[in-house]
């Protein structure tokens, strides 16, 4: 015999109630030549054709938000993150009404910090709708072009997000490899926050305490060989703060 419940889904009518489709967005930021940079898209199809945007595209029936990101990611731009020294966490859900001109959609942004060694970035290739895939500088970007949906509020969002992260905790580190030098991680500091002031024995004094001296140095160009670190403690106390706030 029927349960309530088994009774009340049965008789349940999902489409007498408005549709929503679901979809994901990402962010993804890495560092070289001290620049922050992100992937971005130009899409191949209407609407925005020819509008630069962040990859992204519709969750499928059996996917969750992040299988989709992950799934889209590389679609898109060739990119796999599980091929890379990766982070990834989600970063907000974007649901107004009229984001996309097609139907009512509402996307989970997603925030990934790729590891570089400061010098190059991952090489990306297009595929799906996606017209052309490349990194672009982001405040290049935030200051001159124009972007498709909502996409400049997730990524001005997805800026401020590690801007302030990185205020309190190592979470710059992750932009780096594994084990990296003080110089390293002061140039992901500059690049993430655009500044140049930012004076080396403070910003010494401020991380060594939270770092883990691996015991080797490496010489890099004329300068005296430099320590290589490893992350000891995720969080600074007290905080780095931003310069210029």
């Amino acid at each position: 015999m029927a349960t309530q419940e088994e009774r009340f889904l049965a008789d349940y009518v999902p489409h007498e109630y408005p549709s929503v489709a679901l979809a994901v967005d990402l962010v993804v930021f890495a560092v070289a030549s001290g620049t922050l940079h992100a992937v971005f898209v130009r899409r191949g199809t209407h609407p925005f054709k020819g509008s630069l945007a962040l990859p992204g595209g519709f969750v499928l029936p059996d996917e969750d938000a992040l299988t989709a990101a992950w799934r889209e990611l590389e679609e898109e731009t060739g990119l796999d993150l599980g091929a890379h020294r990766a982070h990834v966490e989600q970063l907000a859900t974007y649901s107004s009404p009229n984001r996309d001109p097609r139907m009512r959609v509402a996307s989970v942004a997603h925030l990934a910090l790729l590891a570089t060694d400061g010098r190059t970035l991952p090489e990306l290739s297009t595929g799906s709708d996606a017209a052309a895939a490349e990194w672009l500088p982001v405040y290049d970007v935030l200051a001159n072009a124009d972007l498709a949906f909502d996409h400049r509020d997730i990524l001005g969002a997805g800026l401020d997000r590690l801007a302030g992260k990185i205020e309190y905790t190592l979470t710059a580190a992750r932009l780096l490899p594994e084990e990296f030098t003080l110089k390293q991680l002061r140039s992901v500091y500059r690049a993430v926050w655009n500044t140049d002031k930012l004076d080396a024995g403070n910003f010494t004094r401020k991380m060594t305490g939270a770092l883990q001296d691996t015991g080797r140095k490496v010489t890099r160009g004329k300068g005296a060989p430099a320590t290589v670190f490893t992350v000891r403690d995720e969080y600074l106390s007290p905080p780095l703060i931003r310069p210029d706030r």
